[in-house]
């Protein structure tokens, strides 16, 4: 954490078009939430999210992980990229890597992923079809701390809608995406705050511990 006369530090990675990232921009702006976005750092040149931070005037880098030699070499040179501008926070806003132990450890406690699903259901991809194919009622997505297990580290908010009759995996898509850019501020808010932590594998608001949902958001109006 930096201390109480700086703004908390944000670096935001990014692979496509960064949705996600506006969200966090606007939310930035509107002063929901307290805090700096230092850097956006993408592994794919030429993607809109580049674009996005460019307008907002926020450095943007490029790290393109097909010219490194394997996946310990590119996350070895995306910390070194990352430490640059001392976050205190590091936020994986669809950013497409899986990423290595050293990589998740060097960040613990410090890095928050979304992820569209109610975790620890459906990790991976394609979560919006498997929703449908497993006939499952009810659908969301989920901020989480990162650790070196995929999707694995533990909820800290969870937007969950219903899955209606007639959705298709787009229609899911577009109304989880509206969560998610409401629950992402959200906990970055709380976490530029204080309020929110990992401590001994558990996500903590406001030092009491989190269910393993996290903090619950149910919505109707999605």
């Amino acid at each position: 954490m930096s201390d109480d006369s700086q703004p908390v530090r944000l670096v935001v990675l990014i692979s496509g078009s960064g949705s996600n990232l506006q969200a966090i921009i606007d939310a930035t702006r509107s002063g929901q939430i307290p805090a700096q976005i230092a850097a956006v750092v993408s592994n794919r040149p030429g993607v809109k999210g580049l674009e996005r931070a460019k307008q907002a005037g926020i450095p943007a880098r490029v790290l393109d992980h097909t010219e490194f030699d394997g996946r310990e070499a590119f996350d070895r040179a995306l910390m070194a990229q990352i430490d640059e501008f001392s976050p205190d926070l590091v936020v994986l806003a669809g950013f497409m890597r899986i990423l290595t132990p050293t990589f998740a450890n060097h960040y613990a406690g410090r890095m928050l992923n979304i992820h569209p699903s109610l975790l620890p259901k459906y990790q991976g991809l394609n979560t919006h079809q498997r929703v449908l194919d497993a006939g499952d009622r009810e659908h969301g997505v989920t901020v989480h701390f990162v650790t070196a297990e995929l999707d694995g580290g533990p909820p800290a908010v969870q937007a969950r809608l219903a899955v209606r009759p007639g959705d298709d995996a787009a229609a899911l898509a577009s109304r989880v995406q509206r969560q998610e850019h409401r629950i992402y501020p959200l906990a970055i808010q709380w976490f530029a705050q204080g309020r929110l932590r990992m401590h001994n594998g558990q996500s903590l608001l406001d030092g009491e511990p989190l269910p393993a949902s996290g903090y619950l958001i149910e919505t109707e109006a999605d």
